[in-house]
This record gives C-alpha cells, sequence and structure tokens, in this order.
C-alpha cells in the first residue's frame, strides 16, 4: 500500500459521521494490517497467460508479457508490490529436463517459511490454458508438484483459474461487442470447469473450484478487455487469510474498464468488499470489535468512501 493511499484511507476514516470509537476502530485494524503481506504463488504450463493476468490484475507494469515461443521467466520471479509480494515460476512444458528443474524449485518454495515459522506461500494461483484441451501438463503440475506440497488446508490454498476463455471453442461463440460468451461457450466452459475438478478430486482427493476467465490483450492494435477479472479477484481475497487480504484492493488495477464485464452467476465486487469487511471486524484489536459491529450497517449503508473509490 502506498504510504499516499494509507494516509488518505485514514483521512477519509476520520470525516466518517461515526462516534470517535467507531473511528479508531478502523484506523486500529488498518494499522495492524498494514503490517501485513500476501506471498501470492502463480504458476501453470507455457503461454498459459500468467503475466497477462498479473498485468490485468495489478496494472501493466507489474510483469512483462511474453511475445515469444521461449520461455519468459527461467527461474521464480519476485515483484514486489506495497504489502503484495507475488512469485512467478516458469512455465511447464518446455522439456523432461527444465520441467524436472521447475518442479523442485517450486516444490522448495512452497515449503519455505517466514520468520514466524509458517509457510511462507499463502495461497497458488495455478492458471491453465483455457485454449487448450491438453492439459496434461497442467494435471501434473497441480495433482504431483503444487497439492502435496501444500500443508495443511490443502483446499484453501490452492485456487484453479483457466484463462483464455475467448478461445476455448478457437474464438467461437465469442460475443466481442458484449464481451462474453454466447450460451454454447458458456456451457462449454462450465463443463470443462467441472471435468478440471473431477481430475483434480481423482488424483489427489481435494475438491476445489476452479473458476474461468480471460485475461485480456493487446496485441497488434487490437484491446481486448479482461472478462471475469473481478471474479478472479475475489476469489483470490477469499482464499487469502483475513488478516492479509486488504493488499489485493490497494494494488488493484486503476483502469475501472477491466473490471467490468463479468458472468451474472455472482457480484463479485461486492464479494470482495465483504470479504474485506471481514477482515476489518476480524483484525481489530478486542476492545474495538464491539465498535465495528456496532457501526458497520450504517458504514455499509452510507458507503465506504475508500472502498467505494476502488470499485
Amino acid at each position: 500500500m502506498q504510504n499516499t493511499r494509507f494516509e488518505e484511507i485514514l483521512s477519509d476514516i476520520q470525516t466518517m459521521d461515526i462516534p470517535e470509537e467507531g473511528k479508531q476502530a478502523f484506523i486500529s485494524s488498518l494499522l495492524r494490517l498494514k503490517e501485513e503481506t500476501v506471498n501470492l504463488m502463480i504458476t501453470g504450463a507455457t503461454g498459459c497467460g500468467k503475466s497477462s493476468t498479473i498485468n490485468a490484475l495489478f496494472g501493466e507494469e507489474v510483469a512483462k508479457v511474453g511475445q515469444s515461443p521461449s520461455p519468459e521467466t527461467m527461474n521464480i520471479t519476485k515483484y514486489e508490490l506495497p504489502n503484495l509480494t507475488i512469485w512467478d515460476t516458469p512455465g511447464l512444458g518446455d522439456g523432461v529436463n527444465m520441467d524436472q528443474q521447475h518442479a523442485r524449485n517450486i516444490v522448495k518454495k512452497l515449503n519455505e517459511r517466514d520468520a514466524k515459522g509458517n509457510l511462507l506461500i499463502d495461497l497458488v494461483l495455478v492458471i491453465l490454458d483455457g485454449s487448450s484441451r491438453d492439459l496434461g501438463t497442467s494435471y501434473e503440475l497441480i495433482n504431483k508438484v503444487i497439492i502435496p506440497n501444500l500443508g495443511q488446508n490443502k483446499q484453501n490454498r490452492i485456487l484453479v483459474a483457466i484463462n483464455q476463455a475467448d478461445m476455448a471453442m478457437k474464438g467461437r461463440y465469442w460475443n466481442k461487442e458484449e464481451n462474453k460468451p454466447e450460451p454454447q461457450l458458456e456451457a462449454f466452459l462450465e463443463e470443462k470447469v467441472e471435468n478440471v475438478r473431477q481430475r483434480i478430486k481423482e488424483g489427489t482427493g481435494v475438491d476445489i473450484t476452479p473458476i474461468y476467465y480471460s485475461a485480456g490483450f493487446k496485441e497488434f492494435g487490437e484491446d481486448q478487455k479482461p472478462y471475469n477479472l473481478s471474479k478472479l479477484l475475489s476469489f483470490l481475497v477469499k482464499y487469502t487469510p483475513t488478516e492479509k487480504r486488504l493488499a489485493y484492493i490497494t494494488n488493484r488495477n486503476e483502469d475501472v474498464i477491466v473490471w467490468k464485464s463479468n458472468d451474472d452467476k455472482g457480484n463479485y465486487d461486492e464479494d470482495t468488499i465483504n470479504s474485506i469487511w471481514e477482515t476489518l471486524k476480524e483484525t481489530a484489536v478486542d476492545v474495538a470489535k464491539a465498535a465495528i459491529v456496532k457501526y458497520g450497517p450504517k458504514i455499509l449503508k452510507k458507503g465506504l468512501k475508500w472502498i467505494t473509490k476502488l470499485f
């Protein structure tokens, strides 16, 4: 979180029309949250769109998008944002020897501990290529590398997301004007989600909930808007430890256009806001929790200024 943005948030809270104890409750909670850092690992097969996803979520300057057939990242790359560290792993699928080396590096990072003795990586986002019918490399990565090394609470430490949803049927049935799938493509994507879920459950015993999206791209002058990016963000926030969730919101891409196109299966911005609300309540010091619970509905009804700015 940039200091200027954090100061703006504190200033906004001071102007809220609630009793002083409520203001102090939020400020105390935010000061504690400012010290928490999310460690997010992003992995997947070569060409799945890891860099495009990072750029779409957090801004174009974060990760360089690969433009050639050769792997963009040969080793795990670390991107440090305020309160958010992204570990971008090399894509698998470039040869047995390279894949084995990459897998060993991933396992090593997954077993790394922080200064408190906890596993360093909070959440693993595994990206699948929605345009490919051959996901064998991805299943090898998920079933044999990622999940066996997640420690306890495995199903809440991994999110599987199918990128390039627009190309799942070779570009057919994608409504470019409305930037969303037609019913035929939507049904195909839902079936793909279920197939992925079943393959992972059969291979590991872990039951997860995959989602599909499109990170969008800029190529040859064509600008495609992302799809279901708000859903992806809401799931990232949901699966991240409560006390660390705010880091995503304060680093969120400021281009409001990228958050516009989503399926109609949920209100993902509201889900994200509710998750942040739970964070504020749960991380507040004990003496402030009662104030947050008491004045929370009033604040939500009026709209918390610094949250609504971001959505």
